[in-house]
């Protein structure tokens, strides 16, 4: 049965704090373990005034402290934000503290805007020449120490993190597959080269140690209520944000809205569909088809889910329908 994850932003809702958004984070993380999804994933952002993850190892050890069996991890880290050896030294720390239950997701984007990623002293022009060296660097922190070695992880070295690489075009993918590694598709704000992306990744992957047969994963929005209507009243609050993004003004996640069309221009609304033309959005039945079809279009090995949500009880609502969804796919496997 294709595992079902969750990768949450730790939405901030609009009138609420920081510390509401990491309470909410850890609760529904709890519950997902409970409802059978397989991987827990936080995403690093910084300056967004919605999005509470910014110090995604923090959060990944809240997350892990409160549950005891799903997998934990990044969706991603932003390599290029940090020294590898820093994130060697914090994921190591906590695959010392939660064994067996921490990933390490990478992306070579910012997570942010560009005054934002040179307040992070990092170049934003760098970026993509400078990803592959970096992970290179990342991974021999990890391998066991070799003689002569000035520089370890400590925690770190030896214990061989699972790393996965994310992308939304081509240049990961193709990375991934040259090195081994499994890949992660953000088809949940990206999809327009998802297709070709994984295709890509599929026909030039190169068997390592970390792993022998490519493995995909894809990123999806989902929102699921008890009638299509209701969706996608709530689907606004997300149509929201994005516009806003669009109009350079992020914000906190807004209340859900009953015309949308009022909200945004005809540019805007352009704009937010591309980015959210791979989301499913409906009734427990809608939803079930919506994901069925994106399962048999990209023949994913595993969907990670997202979306923000408003009102945090709607939130694990949905949740809750898609892990009813994925107990009915077991059981035809089965």
């Amino acid at each position: 049965m294709i595992p079902f994850s969750i990768l949450d932003l730790s939405p901030i809702a609009r009138g609420a704090t920081a510390a509401d958004a990491l309470r909410n984070t850890r609760d529904l993380a709890q519950h997902a373990e409970r409802w059978g999804y397989h991987r827990y994933w936080l995403a690093e952002h910084h300056n967004m005034p919605g999005i509470a993850s910014a110090a995604t190892a923090v959060v990944i050890g809240h997350v892990a402290a409160g549950t005891s069996t799903i997998r934990v991890g990044s969706g991603g880290v932003m390599l290029p934000n940090h020294a590898p050896l820093l994130i060697a030294e914090q994921f190591g720390t906590l695959a010392s503290l939660f064994p067996g239950r921490i990933d390490l997701g990478l992306g070579r984007a910012p997570g942010s805007d560009q005054s934002t990623a040179l307040a992070l002293n990092r170049d934003p022009y760098s970026a993509g020449e400078a990803f592959p060296q970096q992970l290179t660097e990342l991974q021999g922190y990890f391998a066991p120490r070799q003689p002569g070695q000035r520089v370890q992880a400590v925690p770190g070295a030896g214990l061989d993190v699972p790393i996965w690489l994310l992308g939304s075009s081509l240049f990961s993918a193709r990375l991934a597959a040259e090195r081994g590694l499994p890949f992660a598709f953000a088809a949940h704000f990206a999809p327009a080269d998802l297709l070709e992306a994984i295709a890509l990744y599929r026909a030039r992957f190169q068997p390592s140690r970390h792993l022998q047969q490519p493995r995909v994963m894809v990123g999806v929005n989902v929102l699921a209520a008890e009638s299509d209507a209701a969706a996608r009243r709530l689907f606004t609050s997300q149509q929201q944000a994005f516009a806003n993004l669009i109009r350079g003004r992020p914000s906190q996640v807004p209340p859900p809205i009953d015309d949308i069309d009022a909200y945004w221009s005809t540019a805007e609304k352009a704009g937010a569909e591309r980015m959210l033309g791979f989301a499913v959005v409906g009734s427990p039945a809608t939803v079930e088809q919506g994901l069925r079809e994106r399962i048999a279009m990209t023949r994913a090995d595993e969907v990670i889910l997202t979306g923000h949500v408003y009102d945090h009880a709607d939130r694990l609502r949905s949740y809750e329908i898609v892990s009813d969804i994925h107990r009915s796919l077991g059981k035809e496997v089965a």
